[in-house]
């Protein structure tokens, strides 16, 4: 077999296409995502600045607020303290990673769960361990679950691997895949014969930012990969699954680039409008944040 290539890129583009279409329907005001950026990272100003793209082109109110690095952890809190605190403001997210001397555990805990948008307070992490509809889910995690479910195939009773434990995909991703009925199993640096495992896997989930570590040898005939992990090796991007040698043997797998990643700015983006909907059940309505530091325009 050869494997059908899940294309994260055009399913993203079809979530977005029809998000456009429901932000262009409604009838007072629109979504507003305010992004914190701390400090010059070039990596970090090439992610916000796709998301503000992406943003703007389904209608939603970006507002980047830009932040020295050498801010105090009193200050940036009190910078979210005012996006918690205004009410045309409805998704908040602090681009990562932060500059060592802030401590980003509490810094992504200040954000409001009503806000938090990237699904990485304590608060969601919890409802989405209850299971609960409410959670927002981490876009990473909530764009995977999507991509499978893309293929058709039934998740109940199948065994799914995940290859890392971060709390930004791979802890969350297990519980979503615990949640759709899937037997896991959290795999991670310190797990022994992990090829005896995934060869045991129906689906394979991996986050551990090893280029081309997975090999066909791996695998069991069938398998569906989705690949999260992105390194840049010799001028090219690659993922944990090294592509060529596996794609004989799985049923389903995504590229990188052009699977996992694009769907995690547009489930961010469905997560703003799921966070404008909900603050407009509270007559909240949304406008330009009036941030000192925020570039709306």
């Amino acid at each position: 077999m050869t494997a059908q290539i899940i294309d994260g890129k055009a399913i993203a583009q079809k979530t977005c296409d029809e998000l456009k279409t429901k932000i262009s329907s409604l009838q007072d005001g629109a979504p507003s995502l305010a992004v914190i950026l701390v400090g010059d990272d070039e990596a970090s100003q090439i992610y916000v600045r796709n998301k503000k793209k992406k943003a703007t082109e389904v209608g939603i109110d970006c507002h980047v607020i830009e932040l020295s690095a050498s801010i105090g952890e009193s200050a940036l809190l009190s910078t979210i303290d005012e996006l918690n605190d205004n009410p045309h403001i409805n998704g908040i997210i602090v681009q990562l990673p932060l500059p060592k001397h802030l401590d980003e555990q509490k810094i992504i805990a200040h954000i409001s769960p009503d806000k938090d948008v990237d699904g990485f307070t304590p608060y969601n992490s919890g409802l989405l361990s209850y299971n609960n509809p409410s959670a927002f889910v981490s876009a990473t995690p909530k764009g995977v679950l999507e991509l499978l479910k893309s293929t058709g195939i039934d998740l109940v009773g199948k065994h799914a691997v995940v290859i890392g434990r971060s709390h930004i995909v791979g802890r969350p991703v297990a519980k979503l895949l615990l949640n759709a009925d899937c037997t896991v199993t959290i795999t991670h640096s310190h797990t022994v014969n992990l090829p005896e495992i995934t060869q045991t896997a129906d689906i394979i989930v991996s986050a551990c930012g090893q280029p081309k570590m997975i090999k066909s040898s791996w695998l069991k005939e069938g398998v569906v990969i989705l690949d999260v992990g992105i390194t840049r090796v010799d001028g090219h991007l690659c993922g944990d699954v090294d592509f060529d040698d596996v794609k004989e043997k799985a049923s389903f797998i995504t590229p990188v680039p052009g699977g996992v990643g694009p769907m995690t700015i547009a489930m961010l983006l469905v997560n703003t409008y799921e966070a404008f909907l909900r603050a407009q059940a509270k007559g909240e309505t949304s406008h330009c944040c009036h941030h000192k530091n925020c570039h709306c325009h």
